[in-house]
């Protein structure tokens, strides 16, 4: 097991070099910072080179690459332009839209779990059919039009919650938004188990299990759904990263100042540090989930370590 998680972590090694580059390029290589800092003005030339010498702007882009990596290696990930350090940006950010995914995925694996293997065991009955559509509605449906309707029946017209959440995002305030994020995947999650539950459910170790007169119970939590997980597994580890890079949208529609409203921010600014630095943990969140899902592969099932 040692040797097998130990492989898994090298192999990010170049995944993140590889990764951080790319992103690294296509900021900086594919505008200006310097003129995106001064918007329709043109900077004096004399105060523009000082600032790119500041910014280390003035080297190749190697060089800058080889720097920012110096730099994030001691935990510095450089300033915005407005002087603040990127990394007080991430302090206030981060937790937030870490709550938020944390809900996401916890409804988007219960619920989408349950809902799977409730469709899987009744394969072509009626509730089977009826969550298959119910299902690709949800799929069909783009996010900012399932928040914002989301929004308007539970936040305004029921009033059950706030249509916006405050400052301090409290856990109950993060609850709809959560789900608004989680849909889209859960519903995936929903199709993915399902369609794992329905084949293993015709496999020789289940069918062994029936026929020795194991309780139906047994055979379903230890037979048939833990060698149904693997790939729902595989789907919702890389699905953390996509959920925490892409709550733009969420966290725009009840204004969440998290992960998805500073890179909003940035980007609109063309504010380079801020966007690299929050894209390069993305990339570690990424990887880290990976890993973890990677681990679990080899618990669920001992063959593949």
């Amino acid at each position: 097991m040692g040797r097998y998680a130990l492989r898994r972590v090298l192999q990010m090694v170049p995944v993140f070099v590889g990764s951080t580059l790319l992103i690294f390029v296509m900021v900086y290589a594919l505008g200006d910072p310097v003129a995106a800092l001064f918007g329709d003005k043109a900077p004096d030339p004399a105060t523009a080179a000082r600032i790119r010498h500041d910014l280390y702007l003035d080297q190749p882009l190697w060089r800058q690459y080889l720097h920012y990596m110096g730099q994030i290696l001691h935990g510095d990930f450089g300033s915005a332009f407005n002087g603040q350090p990127v990394t007080e940006l991430m302090a206030s950010a981060f937790p937030v839209t870490l709550k938020l995914t944390v809900i996401a995925v916890v409804l988007e694996a219960l619920i989408g779990v349950a809902l799977g293997m409730a469709s899987g065991l009744r394969r072509g009955r009626p509730l089977d059919t009826g969550l298959l559509v119910l299902t690709l509605v949800v799929i069909s449906v783009p996010t900012f039009v399932s928040g914002y309707l989301l929004q308007l029946v539970f936040g305004v017209h029921l009033g059950w919650t706030r249509p916006s959440v405050s400052p301090a995002a409290r856990f109950d305030e993060l609850l709809l938004p959560g789900l608004v994020l989680a849909l889209v995947s859960l519903a995936y999650v929903t199709r993915l188990s399902r369609t794992s539950i329905a084949e293993n459910a015709r496999a020789d170790h289940v069918r062994t299990a029936v026929a020795k007169g194991l309780p139906r119970h047994r055979v379903i939590t230890r037979h048939l759904l833990r060698n149904s997980l693997i790939p729902v597994v595989t789907f919702i580890g890389a699905d953390i990263g996509a959920l925490m890079a892409g709550a733009i949208v969420t966290e725009r529609i009840f204004n969440i100042h998290g992960v998805g409203y500073q890179l909003y921010q940035g980007i609109l600014r063309n504010n380079a540090p801020t966007v690299v630095g929050f894209v390069t943990v993305l990339v570690i969140v990424f990887l880290v989930a990976n890993l973890l899902v990677d681990l679990l592969y080899a618990v669920l099932d001992p063959r593949i370590r």
